[in-house]
């Protein structure tokens, strides 16, 4: 074999090397799904009232603000309403707290529910704090800075996709805490599960009976 003949079969060798080489390696950083790019969020914060401290014990107006802090403490799914009394051992201020507390349990609260404890106070008569944790979703702010459409050498997919759909889905959502975890199941029927497995046995029709124009046609148009 000639000088030449081996040069050219040495660079046609290295350049299949260098084109497997480009095949099998990474081309740059891997596409990020826009459904993992914004997400749902959540910030937490605080729903908080200040009760003044009577000797007299818990006015009018302040079984009022307990009765609604108690129904938005139900609606929110809270842990726990905790009854905060100003440190210093004012009997008075700590009387105050445990009125509170029972003032909330008659509003349907479990005991366990509402927790009574200190805070740091520059008043042994300071106001008495109840309140809980709430959660609200984070809605991502869109449309602040767009890439390119035109710039597709990259493949990867524009700064903004997926960003409407996630502030919609945080606008809209219920209840904030769903984003955490799963709502538990409620329980079953009873009644009905009884009611399906006497029919089974019976040999009868388990499924509820069904309309009478469910089985009729709706239209003469789709016939």
């Amino acid at each position: 074999m000639s000088r030449s003949a081996s040069a050219r079969l040495l660079i046609l060798g290295s350049a299949a090397l260098a084109l497997g080489a480009c095949a099998t390696a990474p081309s740059g950083p891997i596409p990020i799904n826009p459904t993992s790019r914004y997400t749902l969020q959540v910030e937490p914060g605080v729903d908080r009232i200040a009760l003044a401290v009577h000797e007299q014990g818990l006015s009018a107006s302040q079984h009022a603000a307990l009765r609604d802090l108690a129904h938005r403490f139900a609606y929110e799914g809270a842990p726990a309403i905790i009854v905060e009394a100003p440190s210093g051992g004012d009997p008075i201020a700590g009387e105050h707290a445990w009125r509170i507390k029972a003032a909330l349990e008659a509003e349907g609260l479990h005991p366990d529910a509402v927790i009574v404890q200190a805070y740091p106070a520059p008043n042994p008569r300071a106001p008495v704090l109840a309140g809980f944790e709430t959660l609200q979703a984070y809605v991502p702010q869109c449309g602040r800075e767009w890439s390119p459409f035109t710039a597709t050498g990259s493949n990867q997919p524009n700064t903004n996709f997926g960003c409407a759909t996630t502030a919609n889905m945080a606008a809209q959502i219920a209840n904030p805490r769903d984003i955490l975890r799963p709502r538990d199941m409620t329980p079953p029927d009873g009644n009905r599960r009884a009611t399906v497995f006497d029919s089974y046995r019976a040999g009868e029709q388990t499924s509820a009976d069904q309309e009478p124009l469910v089985g009729q046609a709706v239209a003469q148009a789709v016939e």
